[in-house]
Formats: structure tokens, sequence, C-alpha cells
């Protein structure tokens, strides 16, 4: 186990007031098993292992007889076993015990455990639960280093939309064709400069296609047109194992005066996600940990008030870690309902969006929780629309 301890395993165990954390893995089908565990995809998993982390006192290891080795880089007293009845009596030693698994019915991103291990397991008498608020404890919470590594990642990238805004101005002013594939390319050779990383391209659509939250290219894309809404949304971190990403999403639009009902939508969206800030910031006032579910709902209430029930299509926010869509608490009550608490280390994307057929708009914006204060990483965050 590298840097997710047992110390720290079992502190999160003790705090979320439960017997213990069962890992289990076949095949590596459970990635966040064998990453939490620091166990190498590379090592052959071809009969089920358990690994058992009690609140106090040393984990139990469920290995197969052909594969003894595979968790002895884990602290523990091993139990070997051969064939079904051994597996299934290994188990039983943990009836009566509540133990959090990776299942959960609102959280798929945490969800590993196949339904015939969960009856397997639930025919020991194992009580299981989620182990969602323990991922989230270990791998969703950040350190101040791994604060510091999102920090200047969120830094980089508002640099970036203001070098890729110019960029796009240059081309309106000199009257010059300008295709999506042009500034989703300048902000990729940004990101090289750099030395950042992505999981995927930035995402550029124009008019029509900023009605899509998640459009992709297709070849060099449209020809950006005077009068076009232009959704910019990159993402990226440092390289490095630990690196944490930042994800940002700005709006411009393509013309030096922006129509009256432009601005008054945009202006709408603003106020929504400035309504999160402040809920959050009030419930940590009040001593109160908001829950992502809360925040989103705060979020869709005020865009329901204002006549745009059918223009939201997605949740307010994600968790933010190692990975962009991380496995800390998502600002969702509708997708995927997420009641998990914003504890200290939390840290997640809002990004309110509203999408009609001709154009739409999203703002986001990423938030860590830090000595029971809500801060806002990067620059300056967007209030008005870009314009040449």
């Amino acid at each position: 186990m590298s840097q997710f301890t047992l110390e720290k395993l079992q502190e999160a165990i003790r705090e979320e007031h439960i017997d213990g954390w069962l890992f289990y893995n076949f095949h590596h089908r459970d990635s966040l098993a064998d990453e939490l565990l620091d166990i190498d995809s590379g090592v052959t998993n071809s009969r089920p292992w358990v690994y058992v982390v009690p609140a106090t006192g040393l984990p139990i290891k469920i290995v197969h007889a052909i594969e003894l080795n595979i968790l002895d880089k884990l602290p523990g007293t091993k139990q070997p076993y051969a064939g079904k009845e051994a597996f299934h009596a290994a188990l039983r030693q943990f009836s009566g015990k509540r133990l959090a698994a990776h299942m959960d019915a609102d959280l798929p991103v945490v969800s590993f455990l196949d339904a015939g291990t969960q009856l397997n397991l639930e025919k020991a008498g194992i009580r299981l639960i989620s182990a969602a608020s323990l991922i989230q404890r270990i791998k969703g919470l950040l350190s101040e280093s791994d604060l510091a590594s999102h920090k200047r990642a969120a830094m980089a990238l508002y640099e970036i939309v203001e070098e890729t805004w110019a960029f796009a101005s240059q081309h309106f002013h000199t009257k010059t064709l300008l295709y999506e594939e042009d500034l989703q390319y300048f902000i990729l050779e940004a990101f090289k400069k750099r030395d950042l990383i992505t999981d995927h391209p930035p995402i550029i659509a124009a008019g029509p296609h900023a009605g899509d939250p998640h459009y992709e290219l297709t070849g060099r894309g449209s020809i950006i047109q005077r009068g076009d809404v232009i959704q910019i949304d990159l993402w990226a971190k440092e390289r490095g194992d630990r690196s944490i990403y930042a994800d940002i999403s700005w709006v411009g639009y393509y013309e030096k005066e922006i129509p009256p009902h432009i601005s008054s939508i945009f202006q709408d969206l603003i106020d929504s996600r400035e309504r999160a800030i402040e809920f959050i910031t009030e419930k940590l006032n009040q001593g109160i940990r908001p829950t992502g579910a809360a925040v989103d709902k705060e979020v869709r209430k005020l865009l329901v008030s204002r006549g745009y029930a059918k223009a939201i299509k997605h949740r307010t926010g994600h968790g933010i870690d190692t990975e962009c869509h991380g496995s800390g608490v998502n600002i969702d009550s509708v997708e995927f309902p997420d009641e998990r608490k914003l504890l200290d280390g939390a840290c997640f994307s809002i990004e309110p969006g509203l999408y009609f057929q001709d154009y739409g708009f999203r703002t986001e914006i990423d938030v860590y929780i830090y000595q029971n204060q809500a801060n806002i990483s990067g620059k300056t965050r967007q209030f008005v629309l870009l314009t040449p």
C-alpha cells in the first residue's frame, strides 16, 4: 500500500462508523480497488481475491491457492482457498459485519461489484453498504499538495482561455475564416507548451453546436459565423501520478454587440452559478456540511423559477481529483443523486448549463473546500460574455 496507508483506510472506516471495508477483484474488473490498494493491473488475477480492512486490527486476505502472492504487498493475514466451498466458508467469518463494498445504486462511477458476488456476500451473512463515502474520504479529498497541483492547473486554464479568445478575436477583426477545430488545436498546443495532459480534446462548439453539451468535432467542424455563441470547455492536469485536474468553461459571442435576450439568458445562468457558491457558504457558516444533491437542488430551483426547466440537460457539477470526473462528491440531485457531504478537501465543478436549438451556454468554475470555506480556483471567473 503506497499513499493510501492502512492507518488512513481504518481512520476513514471509523469516521463512517462501520465495521470495515471489503475490497474484491476478479480479472481486474474493479480498477478502483486496484488503484486504492496499489495492485499492479498487469498481475494475473484469474481467481477472485477479497481484502477486508476492519476498523481496527489486521486486515484479512482471502486469496486463491494458485495466486497466493497477489496481495503480498498489503498488510494482513493470508487465508488461502482452492474451491468454491472454501471461498464461501472464508466469507462467513464476516457474518453479521457491516462492510462497505464498491456498489451504489445511484453512483455508477464507484459501483464495480457484480450482482452475483453481491448475492454470495449477502448469503454469507455480510451486511453490505455502499463504499461511496469511504472512497470520497480516501480518493476524493485532496491533500495540500493535491490542491497545489489543482490550483496550478486551474491558473493555466484561465490563461489559456484568455489566449484562445485573443486568437479568435484576431480572426474576427481581420475577417479571417475560423473553424471550430482551429480553436481546439490552439488549446491543445497551449497544453503542450505548459506540459499539461488531458483525457479528451477540449470542446469548442459554435452556434447550434453549443446547444449540445458534449458536442464532438467532425473534421474541422463548422466555420464560426458572426453572431455565433461559442462554448469553450477545457480540462487538463500536470503530468504525474498524483496530479489533479482543473476543468472550466467559458462562453463567447462572436460579434461586437450582444442581443438583449442572449445577455439576459447568460445573466440568469451566472446567477445560478453564484447561488451555488452562496448556498455552500451559507451552510458552512451555519456549521452544516451541504450535500452535493442539496447544492444541485438550489441551482435548479433558481433556473426553474426563471422559466428554464426544459433547457436544463445535466447536473450542476462533478467531483474532481486525479480524474476529471473523479470519485468525490458530484453536485447532482437528478442524474446520479449524491448525498455525500462536502468535506474539507472536496474539489468539484460548478457548471450549470442552458441549452436551446440555436445555441447553448455553460459557465464552469472549480471549487474546493478548505478549512470549512468554499474557495474558487484560478483567476477571476466569467461574469459577462466574451466579445471580440
